[in-house]
């Protein structure tokens, strides 16, 4: 059976989802049930650097209003919370809390549990080969934190 490269296109994506809702329902069952994906994506950023709406905006690629947002879901969910800048006392600086950094590491631990089921239907060699062709395809570093902005990017074109 031949496909094409839409057809690849989508069930590459198709397995990212299956991967992402498993991994979201996991959550909600280990205690963090108001994760979304996106979460992951600006919590990740905020961790690397991103302490300011603005720089955050910038790292996903979405408005300065929607990164302040999303850091106001996650303040109220406790995920990260604005400290004052000990060099500036003006400023406020977001910061990864312990329920955050917790979140993440249930976050890893849950894909790394997918990643073996996975092994489990279709084999443990197949599964590695599989990654060390798409890696070959893609790149070392696959995703950037800018993803989400990405979906939704402008490409200029009319509606």
């Amino acid at each position: 059976m031949s496909r094409s490269g839409a057809d690849l296109a989508l069930l590459l994506l198709g397995g990212f989802r299956t991967l992402v809702d498993a991994a979201t329902a996991e959550l909600a069952r280990r205690g963090h049930e108001d994760v979304r994906p996106v979460h992951d994506f600006a919590i990740r950023a905020i961790a690397a650097g991103a302490d300011t709406a603005s720089e955050l905006g910038r790292r996903l690629s979405i408005t300065k209003q929607s990164a302040a947002k999303t850091i106001s879901v996650l303040q109220e969910r406790g995920y990260v919370a604005r400290d004052t800048d000990p060099l500036d006392a003006r400023r406020k600086r977001l910061q990864v809390t312990p329920r955050g950094h917790d979140m993440l590491r249930h976050g890893e631990a849950v894909f790394d549990e997918l990643r073996e089921r996975w092994a489990e239907r279709i084999g443990i060699a197949e599964l590695e080969s599989f990654e060390t062709q798409l890696a070959a395809m893609v790149g070392a570093q696959p995703v950037r934190f800018d993803t989400p902005g990405w979906f939704t990017q402008d490409l200029g074109e009319p509606a």
